[in-house]
Order: structure tokens, then C-alpha cells, then sequence
């Protein structure tokens, strides 16, 4: 597995120290036996790693926290939540669209690449990185929660003021690994269909997510795509 050459070199080093332990090539191995047996995995290999190629950890700001990839063909692009604009809109993708308009009166209604996020540095991390093609979480037990539970402690322990956005209890689960004196946790149901209607509409985390940024004298996100 190749790592992106342009990575800042505090990701590079939390990353390499991180494939040198017998853990992650235990994910290795199982990868490359998926490709053996003819298994597609998403996101393509020079996209796994993409979030962190995208923003740098001395810049990152608010990190917001998914399971795994999406399954279906075309869609991963290497952090959570976000397609490709020319495919269909995913259904959490569309309340978290919605969400952003009913507290910023945004409407995001052409573009579901959420790649301008992360140009302000916004961490879009998936806890599980790979994913074999339609059977969500199958790559749930090789060993990625192992590393992005090590990508989240050394952003915890690394960086000050930090606002993490935890939607459903998976991603809740990682508040033990997160030093809440020196970050902000904002915590909602999960955006799917199925429990947005549960206060994760109206939850006002992006509105509040700016208030905060603007309350420590740093730059607001402009949550337009």
C-alpha cells in the first residue's frame, strides 16, 4: 500500500510510524488478499489516504467522523460523506445539506463533492478507510480502527482547539479518545433517513461550529460547496 508523496510531514510520520506495527500489516494482508481473489475495494489505492492528502494536520479545525466508505462503484473518494458531483446525491448527504440550509440558509443543491471543506480544513475521516465493493463494513475488523483511533489521539494530543463533530454512536464512541479540556465535542443523532428526524436537523452544528471558530479568532468555514 502506497501512501500519497504530497502528505504534510506530521501526517507522514504519524502514518509511518503507524504501518510499522504488526497490526496494519495484518491489513495489508488482507487487501492484497481481496485483490488476489478478484475482490474490488473502494476507494481506489491512491485514494485511501486522501483526507489526510488533503488537510494538513498543523492547519486542521473541525474533524467530522464516519464509519467506512460507501460500497457502491464510483463513489469513495477517501473521506466520509462526500461523492463525486456527477453522481446521485446520498440520502445523509442530502440532510446534511439540508441541515446546513435550515441554520446558514445555504443551499447546496449541484455539487456533492465535499472537497472545499477540506480546503479549510476540515478533517473528513472514515474510522474504517476500505471497504470491499457492496458489503458495507466489510473491512470492519482487519485492523483501520486501530489506526484512525491513533490519527484521532495524536490530533487530541498534538493540536489545541479542535472542534469534532460526532453524528450517531458510532462515531460517539470515540469521544473517550478525544481531551475534551482541550477540544470542543458537538454530538447529534446520525444523518441517515432513518434517525436525521432525531435532532440531527435543527442540531445547529455548523452554525455553531463558526461561532466557536470565530470565539478563538479563527476564520469561519464557509459550508458552501
Amino acid at each position: 500500500m502506497k501512501i500519497n508523496n504530497n502528505l504534510c510531514d506530521e501526517w507522514l510520520k504519524i502514518i509511518e510510524t503507524e504501518m510499522h506495527k504488526p497490526y496494519f500489516k495484518e491489513i495489508i494482508n488482507k487487501i492484497e488478499s481481496d485483490k488476489d481473489n478478484s475482490i474490488v475495494i473502494y476507494p481506489k489505492e491512491n485514494m485511501i489516504f486522501n483526507a489526510f492528502e488533503k488537510t494538513n494536520f498543523k492547519d486542521l479545525k473541525v474533524v467530522i467522523l464516519w464509519q467506512d466508505p460507501y460500497h457502491w462503484a464510483w463513489q469513495a473518494q477517501g473521506f466520509c460523506f462526500s461523492v463525486p458531483e456527477w453522481t446521485k446525491l446520498p440520502p445523509s448527504l442530502k440532510n446534511i445539506y439540508k441541515e446546513i440550509n435550515n441554520s446558514l440558509q445555504i443551499d447546496n443543491k449541484d455539487n456533492w463533492d465535499l472537497t472545499p471543506w477540506t480546503k479549510q480544513w476540515v478533517f473528513l475521516l472514515n474510522a474504517i478507510l476500505t471497504v470491499q465493493a457492496w458489503k458495507p463494513a466489510s473491512h470492519s475488523k482487519i485492523g483501520w480502527e486501530k489506526f484512525t483511533n491513533e490519527i484521532i489521539k495524536n490530533i487530541s494530543d498534538k493540536k489545541e482547539n479542535v472542534i469534532f463533530l460526532l453524528w450517531w454512536a458510532f462515531a460517539q464512541g470515540k469521544k473517550s479518545l478525544i481531551d475534551t479540556n482541550r477540544h470542543i465535542v458537538l454530538e447529534s443523532p446520525h444523518p441517515s433517513p432513518f434517525s436525521a428526524h432525531r435532532w440531527f436537523l435543527w442540531n445547529n452544528h455548523f452554525k455553531k461550529t463558526n461561532e466557536i471558530l470565530k470565539s478563538w479568532w479563527k476564520k469561519e468555514i464557509d459550508w458552501k460547496i
